[in-house]
């Protein structure tokens, strides 16, 4: 089968922005190209509502590096672009990443300020891998998180993945369905993402179902027969009250035979009120067993609110487009910031996006006390201090496991560890990062030195 334009033909080597090639071929022309780097990306600040993030996206970056070379084709498309030389394509012919890459493993639960992952190579290569690290790192780390809060607002209740349809692109809907997995939702209605990360595959049926039969009780009756208990019947495609009554009939006549269906399904109207209702009516058929399913808009916070507020009696949730894009907060303030360069610490002085230098650790502490931001080296702040970035990558090949259960573990202590106060969903309090003494001191002495440089100049 072909692949559609714009997905499997594109090179991923070329996934870069133009100035990143630019910069590697200016840095080659001045003999810097093989000076060592340390780069970190990490997000500068959080989105208001958000009390953490979930760290995502290390696998395919990693993938992404180990594969990146320039063959024949990408020569061939860098050549049109009329900037580089045969020289300088030549160097890039035989350019690979052969440098380290130290992460906190994928579902560690991190804050602003907290590199997610450093890259420690030849300047050139590490420039080069800056765009794809970023795209992958944050969109992964977005719907990772939003999944989460889904998941923690349905409090143990089943949370089902609907977004494929609404998602920016083929590879945003299967990378959601990955992390999904990944933070523990119960199911995907994407095929192809079930298939691909293990996840259950869920689903119910649509209006047009429905619609399409004579009447809604032979809809209900032909697809309760074919699929029983997988079965969930969606009842408001009409009236919803009458449609939970031909729910009940049809499952009545199944359960006659020794047969059930799953679950009716509530897309629209007052969700609260109709759910109410038609659990008193299931219960007084005596199909206590019969769940409800909720969807149509919901985000977290509706599933909160039906939850608390209303005490709906629902027992799952189809979450699309609010999931799918993240639409309270559809974006991270990441960046991928040079913070050391042929062994002295770099770092930007800009105001409102000024970095730290110097290649770093973050130290978590017992009881989530709060995080210490420290140089690389340093010691341990305290006995009970646990570092988070670990080595993943070293000279170009993988050294960590980074599939998909070992994530899901790791999102598992994390989630199960983490302060119920910063799981809030409107107003998380900050959690305390706090810089080491030594990076401050490092800090002090590169804007020192930068001074002088200044006042020389």
């Amino acid at each position: 089968m072909t692949p559609p334009p714009g997905t499997a033909d594109v090179s991923h080597s070329l996934l870069v922005d133009l100035y990143e090639l630019t910069m590697a071929v200016a840095y080659h022309a001045s003999d810097m190209a093989q000076r060592p780097a340390t780069f970190s990306l990490f997000v500068r600040t959080l989105p208001a509502t958000r009390g953490y993030l979930v760290a995502a996206g290390l696998d395919d970056a990693l993938a992404w590096l180990e594969a990146f070379r320039f063959g024949d084709s990408e020569l061939a498309a860098l050549d049109t672009l009329g900037l580089f030389t045969d020289d300088e394509l030549a160097w890039l012919e035989g350019l690979r990443f052969t440098g380290d890459v130290r992460a906190v493993p994928e579902g560690t639960v991190v804050f602003a300020d907290e590199p997610i992952l450093e890259v420690d190579a030849p300047i050139a290569e590490a420039q080069l891998a800056e765009t794809f690290l970023l795209n992958q790192v944050t969109v992964q780390t977005v719907l990772a998180t939003k999944a989460a809060r889904c998941r923690h607002a349905a409090d143990g209740r089943a949370v089902v993945d609907f977004a494929l349809r609404r998602s920016h692109g083929i590879d945003a809907g299967m990378k959601l369905a990955r992390v999904c997995r990944l933070v523990g939702l119960d199911a995907t209605s994407n095929v192809a993402g079930a298939t691909r990360y293990g996840l259950g595959a869920s689903g119910t049926m649509a209006h047009s179902y429905v619609e399409a039969h004579t009447d809604e009780a032979a809809a209900f009756a032909e697809f309760a027969e074919r699929f029983g208990e997988r079965a969930v019947l969606l009842v408001d495609t009409y009236d919803t009250a009458a449609g939970v009554e031909l729910a009940i009939d049809v499952a009545l006549a199944l359960r006659a035979r020794g047969r059930r269906i799953g679950a009716i399904r509530l897309d629209s109207g007052d969700l609260a009120r109709l759910a109410h209702d038609a659990r008193r009516r299931l219960d007084d058929a005596a199909l206590g067993d019969v769940q409800i399913f909720a969807s149509g808009g919901l985000d977290e916070y509706e599933i909160d609110r039906l939850l608390r507020a209303e005490r709906a009696p629902i027992d799952g949730f189809g979450v699309g487009t609010s999931l799918g894009v993240s639409s309270d907060a559809p974006v991270l303030d990441t960046v991928y910031k040079l913070v050391a360069y042929d062994g002295r610490g770099v770092r930007k002085t800009s105001e409102g996006k000024a970095t730290w230098p110097g290649a770093k650790q973050v130290w978590r502490t017992e009881g989530w006390r709060g995080d210490v931001l420290a140089l690389r080296d340093e010691d341990a702040p305290a006995a009970d201090a646990t570092p988070l970035l670990v080595s993943a990558m070293r000279a170009g090949h993988r050294t960590a496991d980074t599939g998909l259960d070992a994530a899901h573990e790791t999102f598992e202590r994390q989630w199960a560890a983490m302060p119920t106060a910063l799981k809030d969903l409107t107003r998380p309090p900050a959690y305390p990062v706090e810089p080491s003494d030594a990076l401050q001191h490092l800090t002090a002495a590169v804007d020192a030195e930068h001074a002088h440089q200044t006042e020389d100049a």
